[in-house]
């Protein structure tokens, strides 16, 4: 596979340039130092777009982590090296950029509709099946994206989708008769099916912690902040009639109920009272915060936390006005949290360092565990592929993937697809659940079934062409210059 790979990866690239911002929580990979030209912020402009250099470790990042599931974990810098990883992050960017310049030509947009339902799109923004706003904060954070930073990359991964779309790939026929070959060819098989679960591994600190030793610069603690802080609790007065009336008619066109229409004033009066308590408290907070600040604060409660992105009492938004004081400027304006508010004072910021081997052990059990359990299994199917007996098919296609009961839909579906790509009759194929499934092709033959499905190979294949012609086109009208030197 790798040597496959390695042969055909500019139309790999093809298939996977279209977004930079594909794969949130897979992971930050970086690859060092290097020299930039004269352009500041930028290490390309192609036409008139500037890719920065934030754009292209998260490209080299994202790119890493697709490589590293195809080949299932077993994916390191010096395979990375040897698939020029780090020119296809930046060449990924600037075939990117190429299209984003035609579809300025077309001037076409983005709105702010499209951008929500494609983010509300992406499962891992969902909790009990909804989107969840505060989830998808989270999940920036912890990424270290902003979301303003997000959103721009999901904008153009959609703009290059649109652009793409007023090019069509059509069909002939004598290809879909090509693909009808291809797609009846059918096995029948003997296969067996050997379970992670199979294998016992010994947890004891005698084998653990050498393996702590070794990686033990992949578990870090988090980044956190030593906080002071002022709570200025909520204030609740009472309101002559003569305010409320005041404030209800300077802002009633804001009261209103569930279907949009304006309340009466009995019915907003529990609203505005609840808003002028805000209010009072923020202003009650920002004099406050005006004295702390200058150090003539007398009375005040001042208290001391140490809050990190995963214990942190504050919420979200808290935590990203922390995050960006500094010791130069460490003071917060007042911060909203629930009816309260809040004023912080940055007094340390305690940079990641690696876990001792007693924090790290939870995680580094789990990550042991199952590199050990994938050897293991590997070495078992290594030793019996070739004599094993197991489950014996009926000629199956690589769309029979409910036909191998021994396996879920989703495992069967990764065998099959592997199956009817290898060139071995007898082998073992591992997936990416860690399982490993062992084959003996018995017979095959070619069915007379005809395929009507026009979302196939042959358009996608198609596609890869069509793209490689059209970046080459566009490299001809505009203009690529390349400001980072080492690649």
């Amino acid at each position: 596979m790798i040597t496959w790979m390695q042969r055909h990866k500019k139309y790999l690239i093809i298939t996977i340039w279209i977004s930079t911002i594909a794969f949130v929580g897979a992971g930050f990979v970086g690859w060092g130092q290097y020299g930039y030209g004269d352009k500041a912020g930028a290490v390309a402009k192609v036409g008139s777009i500037e890719i920065t250099g934030g754009e292209l470790q998260k490209s080299y990042s994202n790119l890493y982590a697709q490589y590293s599931q195809m080949f299932q974990g077993e994916f390191d810098e010096e395979k990375a090296k040897s698939f020029g990883l780090k020119a296809q992050a930046l060449r990924q960017l600037t075939q990117q950029a190429l299209v984003l310049n035609l579809a300025e030509s077309y001037d076409l947009q983005v709105s702010d509709a499209e951008l929500l339902n494609e983010i509300k799109a992406q499962d891992y923004f969902h909790k009990d099946g909804v989107f969840d706003k505060e989830l998808y904060k989270e999940i920036l954070l912890k990424n270290n994206l902003s979301i303003k930073e997000y959103e721009a990359g999901i904008k153009k991964d959609i703009l290059v989708k649109k652009t793409l779309k007023l090019l069509p790939i059509e069909v002939k026929d004598s290809e879909l008769k090509i693909l009808d070959t291809a797609t009846n060819i059918a096995d029948k098989i003997n296969y067996k099916v050997l379970d992670t679960n199979i294998i016992n591994i010994d947890t004891s600190d005698e084998f653990l912690k050498p393996f702590w030793e070794s990686k033990k610069n992949d578990f870090m603690t988090e980044i956190s902040y030593d906080l002071k802080f002022i709570k200025q609790a909520k204030i609740s007065k009472e309101y002559s009639d003569a305010i409320l009336n005041e404030y209800y008619n300077e802002n009633k066109s804001n009261l209103k109920d569930s279907d949009g229409k304006i309340l009466p004033l009995d019915a907003a009066k529990d609203k505005i009272k609840a808003e002028l308590d805000a209010k009072e408290t923020k202003k009650e907070a920002l004099k406050t915060y005006v004295a702390y600040k200058k150090g003539e604060a007398t009375g005040v409660d001042i208290q001391t936390l140490t809050i990190s992105p995963t214990k942190n009492p504050f919420g979200i938004d808290a935590f990203e006005v922390i995050s960006k004081l500094t010791t130069a400027s460490p003071f917060s304006k007042p911060i909203m949290v629930g009816e309260d508010y809040f004023t912080f004072e940055l007094v340390k910021v305690n940079q990641p360092k690696a876990k001792s081997y007693e924090d790290a052990k939870n995680d580094i059990l789990y990550l042991y565990v199952g590199e050990q359990k994938k050897i293991k299994l590997l070495e078992l199917a290594k030793n019996s592929f070739s004599t094993f007996n197991g489950t014996t098919t009926d000629f199956i296609t690589g769309n029979d993937y409910n036909k191998l009961t021994d396996l879920n839909a989703k495992e069967a579906k990764e065998f099959l697809s592997m199956l009817f790509t290898t060139q071995n009759r007898r082998g073992f194929i591992t997936l990416e659940s860690g399982n490993v499934v062992m084959y003996n092709i018995l017979e095959q033959k070619l069915l007379n079934n005809t395929n009507t499905d026009q979302n196939n190979p042959i358009v996608r294949l198609k596609s890869a062409m069509f793209s490689e012609g059209l970046i080459k086109n566009l490299q001809s009208k505009y203009k690529t210059e390349i400001f980072i030197q080492g690649l």
